[in-house]
């Protein structure tokens, strides 16, 4: 399931304007964090949420150029 997941969410990055990008995953990270805390409840949304963040610190600044 994660497979198909993942394709529809790189089709849209494929096809969506490069500016609105960042919005969408924006968006869908939104959504699944909400869709998570209502399945399984706060402390385990809160948990993933967190491990995301901890993740990204980890990759270290990005140049924008």
């Amino acid at each position: 399931m994660s497979a198909a997941i993942a394709d529809v969410v790189a089709h849209a990055l494929r096809t969506l304007p490069p500016e609105t990008r960042g919005r969408f995953l924006r968006d869908l990270m939104a959504t699944a964090a909400a869709g998570l805390t209502a399945l399984e409840g706060e402390q385990a949304s809160s948990e993933a949420v967190y491990r995301l963040g901890d993740a990204v610190v980890g990759c270290g600044p990005v140049d924008p150029a």
